[in-house]
C-alpha cells in the first residue's frame, strides 16, 4: 500500500501544474505570515521601511513575472514538440518532467502571486513595523531566487528538447528501471517453478497496459484466503478482457467474485506504458531514436551509434549487479512471478537497429562492437544472446550490403568469425 501511494505521488508529481500550484501556496502563506512578526520584541529592533519601496519592488515583480511565466510555458512547449519531433513521442513523459522547468515556472507563478497577495495586504494595512520589515525581506530574497532561477533556466531551456540532451534523459530512467529490475527481478516475490495445474483463473476486466502490480495488496489477499497466486502479467504488457492475469490455488472454499475483483483492483492498467517499473520500456524509446535516425528521410547514422552506446551501458548494470550481488528479499511468499526472458531485452534494443542499419557499414560495426562488449558480461544468458544477435545482426548485413570488402571488414569483428 506504502509503495502505490508513492507511485500514484510521483504520477501526481509529473503533472505540469503540480509544482506550480504548491509554490502558489506557499507564496500566500508566506506574504500572510510576515503579519506574525507585528507586536513582537521586533518593533523596537527593526528600522522602518517605507511602504513605497515595498510597492515598487511588487509592482516590479507582478508586472514582469506574469509575462515571462508565459514566456516559459511557451518555450517549454517548443521544446517538448523539438523533443518529440526529433527523437520519439514516448519522450514526452520524461522531457516535461524536466526539474529545471518545472522548478522555474514554479518560482515565476509563485512570484507573481505573492507579488499580489502581498501589494493588496499592504494597501489595507494588514502589516505593522515588524510586517513591513520582514515583508521587504521576503521581498528581496525572492527577487534574489527568481534572478537565480531565471539564469539557470536560460541555461537548461536551451539543452531541453535537444537530441542530445532527450537521449541523456532516457537512459537515466531507463538505468534506474533496469536497475530495479535486476536487483529484483520477481518483485520481492518467488519465481514461477511450475505452473499451476488446477489452478483457478482471474480474467483481465480492463484492456490496456500494466502499470503497476500492487504486490502488497496480492500478499494481503492470499494470506486472507489461503492462496497461492501466480502473476502472469508484468509491467508493460499489454492485456485484454480475456487474458488471464493470474491464476491460483487455495486450501478452502472462496468467494471467486471477490478474489477477481480484488486482483483486477491490484494490477493497475493504462493507457500507455510508464517508464518507472517497465525494465524494457526505455530501451524501447532509444531503439525508437535510432530507428527513426536510420530512416531514408533523416539518414543520421551518428545518433544510431550514439543509442547503440546507451544500449551497451545499460545491459552492462548486469554486470554491476553480479559485482554487487545481495541476498534478495522475499516480501511476498504467497506470490509466483514470471521472469522477463533474455531475449526480449535483446529484441527491443537491438533488433530494429540491425533491421533499419543493415546497409549502413559504420552502425554495424558499432553494433557488433556492442555484442562483443556485452558478451564479457559474466552471466550465461547475456553470453548466449549476445552471440546470437551477432549472427543475426550480420545475416542481415550480408543481405543489405552488395560490396564484399564491406562484408569482411564486419565478419571479422562478428563473435561468431573468432
Amino acid at each position: 500500500m506504502k509503495k502505490t501511494i508513492v507511485i500514484y505521488f510521483h504520477r501526481l508529481r509529473e503533472q505540469l501544474w503540480f509544482r506550480p500550484l504548491l509554490f502558489c501556496l506557499g507564496s500566500v502563506a508566506l506574504a500572510l505570515f510576515a503579519h506574525q512578526a507585528d507586536g513582537t520584541r521586533l518593533d523596537t529592533l527593526v528600522p522602518s521601511i517605507k511602504t513605497e519601496s515595498i510597492k515598487g519592488l511588487l509592482d516590479t515583480i507582478s508586472a514582469s513575472m506574469l509575462v515571462i511565466s508565459i514566456f516559459a510555458v511557451a518555450s517549454m512547449l517548443s521544446a517538448f514538440a523539438a523533443a518529440s519531433n526529433t527523437a520519439t513521442p514516448r519522450s514526452f513523459k520524461i522531457v516535461v518532467t524536466d526539474d529545471v522547468s518545472q522548478n522555474a515556472l514554479s518560482v515565476f507563478i509563485g512570484s507573481f502571486i505573492f507579488s499580489i497577495v502581498a501589494t493588496v495586504a499592504l494597501d489595507n494595512g494588514y502589516y505593522d513595523k515588524s510586517g513591513i520589515f520582514i515583508l521587504f525581506l521576503l521581498t528581496l530574497s525572492l527577487l534574489t531566487l527568481v534572478i537565480l532561477t531565471f539564469l539557470r533556466w536560460v541555461d537548461g531551456i536551451s539543452r531541453l528538447g535537444r537530441l542530445e540532451y532527450t537521449i541523456s534523459q532516457i537512459e537515466s530512467v531507463a538505468a534506474k528501471s533496469l536497475s530495479a529490475h535486476i536487483k529484483q527481478p520477481f518483485l520481492n516475490a518467488l519465481p514461477i517453478t511450475t505452473p499451476f495445474s488446477h489452478g483457478q483463473s482471474v480474467l483481465s476486466n480492463s484492456v490496456g497496459y500494466v502499470q503497476h502490480v500492487d504486490m502488497a495488496a496480492l500478499q494481503a489477499l492470499a494470506k486472507k484466503m489461503g492462496l497461492k497466486i501466480q502473476l502472469h502479467c508484468l509491467p508493460g504488457d499489454f492485456i485484454h478482457e480475456n487474458f488471464e492475469i493470474t491464476s491460483f490455488t487455495t486450501i478452502e472454499d472462496s468467494n471467486l467474485d471477490e478474489i477477481t475483483q480484488k486482483i483486477n483492483a491490484a494490477i493497475h492498467i493504462g493507457d500507455t506504458r510508464l517508464y518507472d517499473e517497465d525494465p524494457r520500456f526505455g530501451l524501447i524509446a532509444l531503439t525508437e531514436i535510432a530507428s527513426k535516425a536510420l530512416s531514408t528521410g533523416i539518414n543520421d547514422p551518428g545518433t544510431a551509434i550514439q543509442i547503440i552506446g546507451s544500449h551497451e551501458r545499460l545491459f552492462f548494470l548486469w554486470n554491476e549487479a553480479i559485482e554487487n550481488k545481495k541476498e534478495t528479499t522475499i516480501l511476498y511468499d504467497c506470490i509466483e512471478v514470471p521472469s522477463i526472458s533474455m531475449i526480449d531485452f535483446f529484441d527491443d534494443a537491438f533488433t530494429p537497429i540491425s533491421r533499419d542499419g543493415a546497409g549502413n557499414l559504420e552502425v554495424m560495426l558499432r553494433l557488433q562492437k556492442a555484442f562483443k562488449s556485452i558478451e564479457t558480461i559474466n552471466q550465461t544468458d547475456i553470453k548466449k544472446m549476445a552471440i546470437k544477435y551477432s549472427k543475426k545482426a550480420y545475416n542481415r548485413a550480408e543481405l543489405s550490403m552488395k560490396y564484399k570488402p564491406d562484408l569482411e571488414i564486419l565478419k571479422k569483428e562478428c563473435l561468431f568469425y573468432h
